[in-house]
């Protein structure tokens, strides 16, 4: 009997992917002045990804590159979709970059508080109560 390893390596493969991409788009979004230049990185790098996936002759290095490819594409959607979750305030803004400055000047909903670091309360909150937790602890 042999063993296939090529189900687990896909799983860790998509796994480690996501979670970077997650990590990446945040950094990146929250940092920089244009989000353009870097989703057309993440574009590039995503379709030579898949470009080398095609070309592998080993179906593992060819399966852990096509779910890089399609994570690093998917992410370069991803910067867009956070940047309108910082203009909807669900997610921090960062004051010293001048995009997100404009952002919190022209949006009302735009907020430079983390709504997700406070303590649970053991209830669904809207914003304006998480808002008011966060003030009761001097977050705000």
């Amino acid at each position: 009997m042999n063993i296939n390893f090529i189900g687990l390596i896909a799983a860790l493969t998509a796994f480690f992917s996501i979670w970077m991409g997650h990590v990446l788009v945040r950094k990146i979004e929250r940092h920089s002045n244009s989000i353009k230049f870097p989703a057309a990185c993440f574009v590039i790098i995503g379709i030579f990804l898949q470009i080398g996936s095609f070309l592998s002759a080993s179906s593992i290095l060819s399966t852990t590159l096509g779910i890089f490819s399609m994570t690093t594409i998917w992410d370069s959607f991803e910067l867009f979709r956070q940047q309108k979750r910082v203009i909807k305030g669900r997610s921090p803004a960062n004051p010293s970059n001048p995009r997100h400055a404009q952002i919190l000047k022209q949006h009302q909903s735009a907020t430079t508080v983390d709504l997700l670091k406070r303590d649970p309360v053991g209830y669904l909150v809207n914003v304006d109560d998480a808002l008011n937790l966060a003030a009761k602890k001097g977050k705000l």
